[in-house]
């Protein structure tokens, strides 16, 4: 090998090890600015997940969702049967809203086996069937209907606690108003 040979291997040499090094410092900072930037995202994911399970918490629950279908649907037989049918209409509307709502709280329950109850297809047949007659009748402002499709809702209701495994959840006629504070007179002149 000759001086100029030796020479240019040097320096094709050393121009390798500066490029190598050069590379190596450009890349460190974007090594480090990576593992920074995931450190913030596990931070961040930890933040969100604190907050999400503290957001969860005060979430309602279904039995809550759950109270006031029962204010309305109860509401809704005495409307019904004074045949105050705007009223009726009215908690009908709250009734479902609400049963949509449950649902949403809570969509698939877990029964005694471990079964999955699946509550989006139960209110799906309900909405498309006695819910559905209910309101026709309503529409009508057929008192007899009314209280068959009122009645008929019920069992589909209960058919739902049983499928949940709630089969102490039984329903009846409802005694009184749920709310003293509505006349439900639909001749009643304001105000009272």
């Amino acid at each position: 090998m000759t001086n100029l040979q030796s020479t240019r291997a040097l320096i094709v040499f050393l121009a390798g090890c500066l490029a190598g090094a050069a590379i190596h410092a450009l890349m460190l900072p974007a090594s480090k600015l990576a593992m920074a930037q995931s450190a913030n995202t596990h931070a961040e994911a930890d933040v969100l997940k604190t907050e999400l399970e503290a957001i969860k918490g005060k979430l309602t629950d279904q039995s809550h969702v759950m109270e006031d279908v029962s204010y309305h649907f109860s509401n809704l037989w005495f409307a019904g049967e004074r045949q105050n049918w705007d009223l009726a209409q009215f908690y009908w509307s709250e009734t479902r809203s609400h049963l949509r709502w449950a649902v949403r709280v809570i969509p698939k329950r877990k029964d005694n086996a471990g079964q999955d109850v699946d509550l989006v297809a139960i209110l799906q047949g309900f909405e498309n069937g006695p819910l559905k007659q209910l309101q026709a009748a309503i529409a009508a402002k057929d008192k007899a209907a009314f209280e068959t499709n009122y009645r008929a809702s019920m069992e589909t209701c209960y058919g739902c606690h049983k499928a949940a495994d709630k089969p102490f959840l039984k329903l009846q006629i409802p005694a009184r108003p749920e709310t003293p504070i509505v006349n439900f007179d639909p001749h009643a002149t304001w105000p009272r």
